[in-house]
């Protein structure tokens, strides 16, 4: 299939009479890897948040791959095909890797015995070897029994993603996965979501490493106080007046030359 997957529609969001969100549209075509960027404070985790539920919009639409999810429940948008991480890691310290990893399988229960899988009453079942394969697949395989806690930092964000991808999502919506990343971590984050782009997933993500942006995404879409200042190609986007503009605080010539520090 081809077309989008996404489809945001004058989506609208204020806090206290205050519009952080303001009639921001685009689309996120199938099979790409899209950034959402902008300066801080521009809106882009708030955009996330409405897209998976945490909040709802005050104006606007949200179509995922044809279907209207702008008033459909968080979980329920896991089983419509969307799946997320969070810009602070939101894993379980107590539980193991592969118990934090089945927990995002929930959303493929088909039985309320399944649900109980994560909790170690039934050992050997269907999740548990599809979630160690998932940590083989990732690169973190030799890890399954250990307590989340005990891991280094850069493990945890790719269990993270494991976690959101056993969800078996169409799309799947990442908040900042290179944050506090060293550069070898953010090398092994970006051979996963290659691996995961190449299963067939559509990525959305959020990120303030341009490098890592460049690297990895087709697209890229600029957020600037809530408003969507621009849309196109990662080498547009850096020679774009208004972005530079938003990013470094001054006219396009006179940033021509740290244009490079945009995007």
């Amino acid at each position: 299939m081809s077309g989008d997957v996404l489809t945001i529609e004058a989506m609208q969001k204020s806090f206290g009479g205050l519009m952080v969100i303001d009639d921001v549209s685009f689309a996120v075509r199938r099979g790409s890897r899209t950034a959402l960027i902008g300066p801080n404070g521009a809106g882009k985790t708030t955009v996330f948040n409405l897209l998976s539920g945490v909040y709802q919009l005050d104006g606007g639409r949200i179509d995922l791959d044809g279907t209207d999810i702008t008033h459909v429940a968080p979980h329920d948008r896991v089983t419509h095909g969307m799946s997320r991480s969070f810009q602070n890691i939101r894993l379980m310290p107590h539980l193991s890797t592969v118990e934090n990893v089945m927990l995002g399988q929930q959303a493929t229960a088909r039985s309320i015995g399944e649900l109980l899988y994560p909790l170690g009453l039934f050992p050997k079942n269907r999740w548990r070897r599809e979630a160690e394969d998932a940590l083989a697949d990732a690169g973190v395989g030799t890890y399954p029994g250990e307590v989340v806690a005990n891991l280094p930092y850069g493990i945890q964000k790719r269990i993270e993603v494991v976690r959101a991808m056993v969800a078996r999502p169409k799309l799947l919506l990442l908040d900042e996965p290179a944050a506090g990343l060293n550069r070898a971590e953010t090398g092994k984050l970006h051979e996963l979501l290659d691996r995961v782009h190449a299963s067939g997933v559509t990525i959305l993500l959020v990120e303030h490493d341009m490098h890592f942006v460049r690297a990895l995404c087709d697209y890229v879409v600029v957020l600037n106080f809530g408003k969507k200042i621009f849309e196109g190609s990662p080498d547009e986007v850096q020679k774009d007046a208004e972005v530079l503009k938003a990013y470094l605080g001054t006219d396009a010539e006179e940033a021509e030359e740290g244009s490079g520090h945009a995007a």
